[in-house]
């Protein structure tokens, strides 16, 4: 069994997290949260073809929503202690987990493009739902 680089996942999760690659990094082909992830995506496209003359960030919401929960598995996994992923993810590896600043600038800029993205998503869906777009 191969070792599970730590950082490198983190950085999956933050850069192509909307598309599961993180999961799959982990878990395999076959990891039905990585399903849900990258499903968001013809999804997205699904509900773009149907809009009939709505708002397009409708059509952006479920790649959002991938992107939020993504950014979320992004801390938990850059966040959980190097004995306890040696214990989960490489129990048979011989190699042991050394995290170092890289994980550390990761998880800030994880921080905040999650959270810039949570609240222009918040914001906008409450312009939407509430003034019918008009800030925009």
């Amino acid at each position: 069994m191969a070792h599970k680089n730590k950082t490198l996942a983190t950085a999956l999760a933050l850069s192509l997290g909307t598309l599961g690659a993180h999961r799959f990094y982990l878990h395999g082909g076959v990891d039905r949260l990585g399903l849900l992830h990258i499903s968001s995506l013809p999804i997205a496209g699904l509900i773009f073809s149907q809009a009939n003359g709505s708002n397009p960030f409708y059509a952006l919401l479920p790649l959002l929503i991938s992107a939020i929960a993504a950014c979320i598995e992004a801390l938990v996994i850059g966040l959980t202690p190097d004995e306890k992923w040696d214990a989960h993810f490489n129990a048979a590896a011989n190699t042991r987990s050394n995290s170092n600043w890289i994980l550390a600038v990761l998880l800030v800029a994880t921080l905040f493009i999650g959270v810039t993205v949570l609240i222009a998503t918040i914001s906008r869906l409450f312009d939407l739902m509430y003034t019918g777009g008009a800030y925009g």
